[in-house]
């Protein structure tokens, strides 16, 4: 009888896996684990909590005994609910029958709609700074991320110029996020239209997250679908963490071609089945008024606290470029002479204040570190008041 003489463990993981690095965020919140002393600029979440109207629609439905399983594409009435608020809010319009599909939060969306695209050798482009799960799945599907850098001189916005760089006959898909993380980034218009035309020109498809679009400030959020003759090469992927402080309920959705979406659902059939009942009758509730007026006021608070924090790191030295959306600010640090991590590292060892390197985003994040102003207006002056202290003695 043949036995094992070598922990079997390591053999059985598949390469891919085994490459795939550690989260350039997670390091820093296993660094705090347990720490109450930290002021932490770190994470992406709001510290709202879910508003009460959509709590307690909640809390009924359970009384009323709703746990069964929902349509594998989820509950009719919230796609049709998505479906007018998308059409009022984003000027696209999609069938709820088959051009809707509700799933784990938006990552599930993302998951799903790069395992169905991708096949092997394929390069998907993705504008940089960029969230960090683009890259780790794109490799899980073997296809190969080309980062597209974008530049804070122009405030962090895609260019055709960049984007045409970086088209080769194998690439496939480009990955739009914006309003962006890390960068706050926003897209006008006038911006998107040479980027749709070059999106036809070379016959890409876009997976468009657009997870921070209620959070966009002095200006309406326009959404890449919404361009002329993008609809139909594109999948919106959005959800109710960010704008409606659902983070835990994790419900986001997709919507594009029937031809696309439907392959989706069958991946989601064997794997997820449906999204959990509970937190899709909570999304419907957030998509009725009361829930919609409990969105905006909190994204005004966000409004007001980005306009605080974005000047008070200029105030504490540190170069930053307005950013128009989402709740996180990108102030450049390469003048202190420090690298992003070690900027971070120190930040967080002599000050207690967390903040994430740059390059936890990507390549051309180097410089830069990321601050989420997701926290109370407290917690925020206390912080700048370190940061500034920091940079003073650099």
């Amino acid at each position: 009888m043949s036995t094992i003489t070598t922990s079997p463990g390591s053999s059985l993981i598949t390469p891919l896996v085994q490459e795939m690095p550690q989260s350039g965020i997670r390091k820093f919140f296993d660094y705090i684990s347990g720490r109450d002393d930290i002021i932490s600029l770190g994470i992406g979440e709001p510290d709202f909590k879910t508003p009460r109207v959509i709590r307690e629609a909640c809390m009924a439905a359970l009384e009323q005994g709703r746990t069964e399983y929902t349509p594998n594409a989820g509950l009719l009435e919230l796609r049709q609910r998505i479906a007018g608020y998308l059409q009022d809010t984003h000027k696209v319009s999609y069938d709820p029958a088959d051009e809707i599909m509700v799933t784990i939060g938006s990552s599930e969306a993302l998951d799903l709609a790069l395992r169905v695209l991708i096949q092997t050798g394929d390069e998907i482009l993705v504008p940089s700074p960029c969230y960090v799960s683009y890259s780790p799945i794109t490799g899980l599907c073997s296809g190969t991320t080309v980062e597209v850098q974008t530049s804070a001189s122009n405030d962090f916005k895609l260019t055709a110029e960049e984007l045409e760089a970086c088209i080769t006959p194998r690439s496939k898909l480009l990955i739009l996020s914006y309003p962006s993380n890390p960068t706050g980034a926003v897209m006008s218009y006038d911006d998107w239209l040479p980027i749709a035309r070059l999106v036809e020109k070379y016959n890409l498809f876009v997976l468009s997250d657009e997870i921070y679009a209620e959070l966009t400030y002095g200006s309406q959020h326009i959404s890449f679908a919404a361009m002329p003759g993008m609809k139909e090469r594109t999948l919106l992927i959005s959800g109710f963490s960010k704008a409606f402080a659902m983070t835990g309920w994790r419900i986001g959705y997709v919507c594009g071609p029937s031809e696309v979406v439907k392959p989706m659902l069958k991946i989601h059939q064997y794997t997820i089945m449906c999204a959990p009942i509970l937190g899709q009758i909570a999304a419907i509730e957030a998509l009725k008024p009361a829930g919609l007026e409990a969105k905006d006021m909190m994204m005004d608070s966000y409004n007001q606290r980005r306009q605080m924090f974005v000047q008070g790191l200029r105030q504490a030295g540190l170069q930053c470029h307005e950013p128009r959306g989402a709740f996180y600010a990108f102030p450049s640090i390469a003048h202190t002479g420090l690298t992003s991590e070690q900027f971070a590292e120190r930040l967080l060892k002599e000050m207690n204040v967390l903040v994430v390197p740059g390059t936890a985003f990507g390549v051309s994040g180097e410089g830069f570190v990321r601050c989420s102003y997701a926290t109370s207006t407290e917690k925020l002056e206390q912080a700048l008041e370190k940061i500034g202290q920091f940079v003073g003695q650099l």
